[in-house]
């Protein structure tokens, strides 16, 4: 491709025109075939730059975490870049947590079932890290946000499906202040509240480890659901 049509913004440094364009390339799914990027020689001829240029792009990509380089082998992609943070629509009213919670069950319950489908046996000992290190926090008296939050992203990377992985790193944010508010403002430690979770994790991992797509799509859903109930009941808001 040359690179008078190559896919970037007209503004911007070069480097970032680079980072640009290997981000679109990802998305588009141009190297879902090895996972490899074109070396700094090709990258630098495409945009006739010199290969300095070339790697600070790609120090940026590595820093963002979606490649990783070998020496003498070139660089790889270890996940898909997440949605620009301009894409990422804010919770600004209750209406708006209603269709988070509407948008995130499907979303969850495609990962799940993706997931049912492709997970290794590598996958499963990722989540059930997950769980424990959710567990822990719970059990440590620590609100678990964080924890919670890497529990979904291990099932969505065991779906192997990085669209599922963007979105949710993606859509998780927004929500994560309004569930802050929620629980400090539940300061009762609420501990079948914690043990109903417990039980809805445990759910789709094992519905995800019989490979079963439907008890996966209904155990992440019923999560899903379920967690939006509690923030409701939890602030008394309506």
């Amino acid at each position: 491709m040359h690179p008078s049509i190559l896919p970037v913004p007209v503004s911007g440094s070069l480097p970032d025109k680079i980072y640009a364009y290997v981000v679109e390339s990802i998305l588009r799914g141009d190297y879902a075939q090895t996972g490899k990027l074109p070396t700094e020689t090709r990258l630098a001829g495409l945009f006739r730059v010199s290969r300095p240029t070339v790697r600070e792009a790609l120090s940026r990509l590595r820093s963002d975490g979606v490649v990783t380089s070998r020496r003498g082998a070139g660089s790889y992609i270890v996940r898909a870049p997440v949605a620009p943070p301009a894409t990422v629509l804010p919770i600004r009213s209750l209406a708006d947590v209603e269709r988070y919670y509407a948008f995130r069950t499907w979303v969850e319950a495609g990962a799940a079932a993706g997931a049912a489908e492709a997970r290794t046996a590598e996958d499963i000992e990722g989540m059930q890290e997950a769980l424990g290190a959710w567990t822990r926090a719970v059990q440590d008296e620590r609100r678990a946000i964080e924890e919670d939050v890497q529990f979904h992203l291990a099932i969505a990377r065991a779906s192997h499906n990085p669209f599922f992985v963007a979105t949710i790193e993606a859509s998780v944010g927004p929500i994560r202040q309004f569930i802050e508010l929620a629980r400090s403002v539940t300061e009762v430690k609420d501990a079948a509240r914690d043990q109903e979770v417990l039980r809805e994790h445990q759910a789709i991992i094992d519905a995800i480890v019989r490979r079963s797509t439907g008890d996966a799509v209904e155990a992440a859903r019923a999560h899903t659901i379920a967690a939006r109930r509690r923030i409701f009941e939890g602030t008394q808001l309506r």
